[in-house]
Order: structure tokens, then C-alpha cells, then sequence
């Protein structure tokens, strides 16, 4: 990812990357803007699913802290 997409915030990949799909479905794009186009496309769709991993891994947190106290899930050694 170059350092340009992954300063992007989520909003502002997913607002680019919608602009792309809508140029690349309108037919009127020579193949080699197409390629190039899908190829940002492609980085900007890894922006959008790491912004959206990261939030959905501090909603995990959140719910798992309660009055400021974070419980993690005890894992027991075991023996077989």
C-alpha cells in the first residue's frame, strides 16, 4: 500500500473507489486506464478493509472493557 492510500481515511477511499467503479462501468475507459484503474481501485479496497478491521477490533475492545477494567480471555494450559 503507498503511503498516499493508507493515509486515506475510510470515507475518503471508499468516496474514491466509488468514483472509480462508476468510470469503469461507464465503457467509455481505453484498456489501459482500465488497468490502471483497477489497480487503484484494488489498493483503495485494502484501505477500506483495514479501516474497517481496525474498528471492528476496537469495538472488540470496547465491549470487552467495563469500568475501565479490560477482561482478556483466559487460556488455560492443558496437558494431553
Amino acid at each position: 500500500m503507498e503511503a498516499k492510500e493508507s493515509k486515506l481515511s475510510f470515507e475518503a477511499a471508499l468516496a474514491k473507489l466509488e468514483s472509480i467503479v462508476e468510470s469503469m462501468e461507464s465503457g467509455d475507459v481505453p484498456l489501459a486506464d482500465l488497468l490502471a484503474k483497477f489497480e487503484e481501485g484494488s489498493k483503495l479496497l485494502k484501505v477500506c478493509e483495514s479501516r474497517l478491521k481496525d474498528a471492528e477490533l476496537k469495538i472488540e475492545q470496547l465491549k470487552q472493557t467495563k469500568d475501565g477494567v479490560v477482561f482478556a480471555k483466559f487460556e488455560a494450559d492443558r496437558e494431553a
